[in-house]
């Protein structure tokens, strides 16, 4: 079983066997993915039309996190991304949506934790996309990231027949920064010396075997090459190379990621568009910027989504360049 920590979500797809031909439209249908190591699932949502519609892949993020935005780290559930997905449905657009790798119904399918690479993440995304694009039910594949699920969804357009990316509420910086950020005058002196300098050497592509029993949850040495892989990445670097239309959503009461993550991925690709929306938080529901408030959200299903959320994607979805991309043969 894979140990899980915090934002490290490790995956891994060989190969994909997606069987959606026989879905129920207007229904949600259960979906498999074959590997050689187990089984993956997820979950497709189809609109009641019958004629082709755009289909939205939804990489899920922050922490281990399922297919429907829940996370055992929290007490309740939130279902932003099933809630996401009816909204989608009811819009006219399919979605995807899948338990990663080592995850809640996909834990059977997990590699041990030394074996995995930031870029298994990357292709298994690349992989749904590939089979999506080949599904003559769908005009072309939407990519949507949450959280670290951005990024992945960055490299995943990158390396495969994506029409679209959105991200929400995707970090700027690259993970080994994040992490620094986070733990900055968190630490007495001693241990913050040791966990910059662990935070460099993995920078630099170098394994330690010496942690400080402290530090061990965060650095032990089965995730060290994970983290290596992992923090190779800048999301405002990879971001700036994708030529596709391009929509950036961030709320203004998220707490885990900022506004000004939101203005830097822009700022490193200006052909993408950016919408704020100033009262949704990093689940997405509508929620003041207030502590109790937030941490009460993360576990409450009854909130509804932002209102701006969806108006905004219909907006971008609306838009010429967004029409043109999903109009384009195959």
């Amino acid at each position: 079983m894979l140990s899980i920590f915090s934002e490290l979500r490790l995956a891994l797809v060989l190969s994909v066997l997606l069987s959606v031909n026989t879905a129920v439209h207007g229904a949600e249908q259960p979906i498999q993915m074959e590997t050689p190591s187990g089984t993956i699932s997820g979950t497709l949502t189809l609109p009641s039309q019958r004629t082709k519609v755009p289909v939205v892949l939804m990489i899920a993020g922050s922490g281990p996190t399922d297919r429907d935005g829940n996370t055992p780290l929290v007490t309740g559930k939130n279902n932003s991304l099933k809630l996401f997905a009816e909204a989608l449905r009811d819009s006219g657009v399919a979605s995807v949506r899948y338990d990663k790798r080592g995850i809640a119904a996909s834990a059977g399918a997990a590699r041990t934790e030394s074996e995995v690479r930031f870029e298994d993440f990357v292709q298994d995304a690349a992989s749904w996309v590939l089979k999506l694009s080949q599904d003559s039910r769908f005009t072309g594949v939407v990519v949507l990231g949450h959280s670290e699920g951005s990024l992945i969804g960055i490299l995943a357009s990158l390396r495969s027949p994506a029409k679209v990316f959105v991200s929400v509420a995707g970090p700027a910086d690259r993970a080994s920064e994040v992490l620094r950020h986070q733990l900055q005058g968190r630490l007495p002196p001693e241990l913050a010396a040791d966990n910059e300098a662990l935070l460099q050497a993995l920078e630099a592509g170098q394994t330690v075997s010496e942690v400080p029993l402290s530090l061990m949850s965060l650095y032990r040495p089965s995730v060290q090459p994970y983290l290596i892989s992992w923090f190779r990445y800048s999301p405002s670097e990879e971001i700036a190379k994708l030529r596709m239309p391009c929509l950036l959503l961030q709320g203004g009461t998220d707490i885990q990621v900022t506004v000004v993550d939101a203005e830097r991925l822009h700022a490193a690709n200006r052909k993408c568009r950016l919408e704020v929306l100033p009262s949704m938080n990093h689940v997405m529901k509508t929620v003041a910027a207030d502590a109790q408030k937030q941490i009460a959200s993360y576990g409450d299903p009854t909130l509804p989504l932002d209102t701006g959320l969806m108006r905004a994607l219909k907006l971008f979805f609306s838009s010429d360049g967004v029409q043109s991309a999903l109009r384009t043969p195959r």
